[in-house]
């Protein structure tokens, strides 16, 4: 049973919005249209993580006594990600802005899944597989990935490397890291030995490898032509 929620992890949730709300409205003082990308990428995310939670297990919860309750507590990064994505593109594409904001997301994202994944200590939730007499460390070892890839994100943007690509980095990264984490951690598996995380989140690399790829090819017609 998914957790209900402490009120540890929902005020690690307000602060993490709250602190990604205020990075994003500095750095869109010039343009009204950013703060419009800014809330429909997290009003997607939020529908995402729903419908991802109800894909992969919320399902199984149908004869559950309490599936309302898990129905309602349930939610998962990994639909919250390329939701997201796909809501700050169709939001880009609806108000005609054509710059690009994947830089700007990819450091605010960090972040707020730590502070997330602190709430998950609190809560007793997302625990990792048993291994001898207790539990594999789960949650303090995606605590530490956030904290590995904000740092790699932060090298990039200060050495210049890679200009708008490193969201499309960062998916990549993170889905194949919680593709291969997931063997790890107690979740449903009823996809052929696989969990239905593990298999949104090789989606969600794909696609941003496929995107990182698109805009290399993009960038490389853009400079051949100069």
């Amino acid at each position: 049973m998914p957790s209900a929620g402490s009120p540890i992890y929902s005020l690690a949730i307000i602060i993490g919005i709250a602190i990604g709300a205020a990075g994003w409205w500095k750095l869109s003082k010039n343009d009204s249209r950013l703060p419009i990308i800014y809330f429909a990428g997290i009003a997607s995310a939020f529908l995402g993580a729903k419908l991802a939670f109800l894909f992969a297990e919320g399902w199984m919860y149908a004869g559950h006594p309490d599936r309302w309750l898990a129905w309602l507590s349930g939610k998962s990064v990994m639909g919250a990600l390329p939701a997201g994505w796909a809501g700050v593109e169709l939001a880009k594409k609806a108000t005609g802005y054509r710059q690009i904001t994947g830089d700007r997301f990819a450091l605010l994202i960090p972040i707020p899944l730590i502070l997330g994944r602190v709430g998950c200590i609190s809560a007793g939730c997302c625990p990792g597989i048993p291994i001898g007499d207790g539990r594999w460390p789960a949650v303090p070892v995606e605590i530490g990935f956030q904290l590995a890839a904000l740092t790699g994100l932060l090298v990039l943007q200060w050495r210049k490397l890679l200009p708008g690509q490193h969201f499309h980095l960062y998916l990549i990264a993170y889905g194949t890291f919680r593709f291969a984490h997931e063997f790890l951690r107690a979740t449903p598996k009823p996809f052929l030995g696989l969990s239905g995380y593990q298999i949104l989140a090789l989606a969600t690399a794909i696609a941003a490898a496929v995107a990182f790829r698109t805009r290399a090819t993009r960038s490389g017609t853009r400079r051949s032509a100069i």
